[in-house]
């Protein structure tokens, strides 16, 4: 670290109360511009958002020759669920804007090097649940309401779904995989700052695993084939945390251990 990056740490941390006050005043109200901002967004596209959530019910009910319609219970029904899922629209797309506000304000504790790799790390976990629920959106989704429409035929029972129903079971879901596709970023995190070595990490794969088809189990159908195609992306994306940690941190020190015994 230079002498320069030093001293702006030491007067980094060397704010008042009140001037972390007035830190914390200026990144909410960055946070809500940047939230308020999506969801006029999202208002507008709100009946796209609504067909892209309805296209696998919509696919499945098609196939199977049923009519896919989705009814509301109430008058105001439809306006309530169009707000609701808008919201929820934009919190994903204001999401990084706001992880990264909340990163901005706690830096000031950090050294440059590491805020280097918190700013990296942001748009790095967006892109991760917006992966994740696309995932579940195009690859698992059908298979889930088909075999929910197989399980309610197989004893006789007619589901009546409403949009409401739909609406919640799809961002409910999309959650859970954005969620569960952050697992590179928290092994590599983990890995960077020490709390868990490269050689933990292996060594406990086992009991990660179990961890990942428990976990799959849990907020998935009861379809083992829907548990899989949460547990091995899952699975791989660990694998792929476990690279991370090697090519940027293990390997970096083992370049710095060579260097000391030459010198």
């Amino acid at each position: 670290m230079s002498d320069d990056d030093e001293r702006q740490l030491d007067l980094d941390r060397q704010m008042s109360f009140g001037d972390h006050l007035e830190e914390f005043r200026q990144r909410l109200i960055y946070s809500l511009i940047g939230l308020v901002v999506a969801l006029v967004v999202c208002m507008v596209f709100g009946k796209w958002i609504f067909d892209f959530l309805e296209y696998p019910y919509i696919k499945v009910m098609t196939e199977r020759g049923e009519n896919p319609d989705l009814t509301v219970l109430k008058p105001a029904g439809g306006i309530l669920i169009y707000f609701r899922v808008s919201l929820y629209t934009a919190l994903i797309l204001a999401g990084p804007w706001i992880l990264y506000q909340f990163w901005k304000f706690i830096a000031v504790g950090l050294y440059p090097s590491e805020r280097r790799y918190v700013h990296a790390s942001v748009p790095f976990s967006g892109a991760l649940f917006i992966g994740g629920a696309l995932f579940f959106v195009f690859v698992v989704c059908d298979k889930m309401l088909q075999f929910f429409f197989f399980f309610n035929n197989w004893i006789g029972v007619k589901a009546m779904i409403t949009l409401d129903n739909h609406i919640k079971f799809m961002t409910n879901m999309m959650l859970v995989f954005g969620i569960g596709f952050q697992t590179p970023l928290v092994v590599f995190v983990l890995g960077k700052i020490g709390l868990v070595s490269l050689k933990t990490f292996r060594h406990y794969r086992r009991h990660v695993i179990l961890g990942i088809l428990v976990f799959s189990a849990l907020f998935t159908s009861p379809s083992p084939v829907d548990q899989f195609l949460l547990a091995i992306p899952m699975w791989l994306l660990y694998e792929l945390g476990i690279f991370l940690v090697w090519y940027f941190v293990e390997r970096k020190k083992l370049r710095e251990d060579d260097d000391e015994e030459w010198d």
